[in-house]
C-alpha cells in the first residue's frame, strides 16, 4: 500500500496594533507559486506540535516572534506537485524580534487589512472576510 504525500501546514495572519497585516511575496525561483504575495508559514514536520511549528516557520522566514490568539480557517487543497495539504491558519500579534527575510521570500510590506486583497493572492482573501467577521481587528 502507497503511503499518501500528505503534509500538515500553518500559516500566521500578523496583524499589528495598527491593523496592518504582514504580507510577503515569494521568490521567483520558488517551485510552489513564485512572485505571490501570501501570509509567512509554512509545513510542519511530522508530529510537530502546531502552535509551536507556526513559531518556529515565522521565525525562520522572518526572524520575528509572534503570539499566536486563535484559529482563524482550516483549508485542504493539493500542491502543484501533488502533495495534498491541511493548512491552519491562526490569528497573531507581533511581539518582537529583528525583521530578516529568508531567501524563500524577496519582499515583504505591512498594509492595512482593509487595502490587503488588492495585493494578497486571492487564496487568502477568505482569511481577510474571517478576520472582520469575528472581529479580530477589535482585540
Amino acid at each position: 500500500m502507497k503511503t499518501p504525500n500528505f503534509r500538515l501546514s500553518v500559516k500566521a495572519f500578523i496583524v499589528d496594533k495598527n491593523n496592518n497585516l504582514f504580507l510577503m511575496k515569494r521568490a521567483s525561483n520558488d517551485a510552489q507559486k513564485p512572485d505571490i504575495w501570501e501570509i509567512p508559514g509554512g509545513r510542519l514536520d511530522l508530529g510537530e506540535d502546531p502552535i509551536l511549528g507556526l513559531m518556529r516557520e515565522i521565525r525562520e522566514e522572518t526572524g520575528l516572534y509572534i503570539k499566536p490568539l486563535c484559529p482563524m480557517s482550516v483549508r485542504h487543497f493539493k500542491r502543484d506537485d501533488e502533495q495534498l495539504i491541511t493548512m491552519l491558519v491562526f490569528f497573531c500579534r507581533r511581539m518582537n524580534g529583528y525583521l530578516k527575510l529568508s531567501i524563500e521570500h524577496s519582499e515583504y510590506e505591512w498594509i492595512n487589512v482593509k487595502k490587503a486583497k488588492e495585493k494578497l493572492t486571492d487564496f487568502f482573501h477568505k482569511e481577510v472576510n474571517i478576520f472582520y467577521k469575528l472581529k479580530l481587528d477589535e482585540i
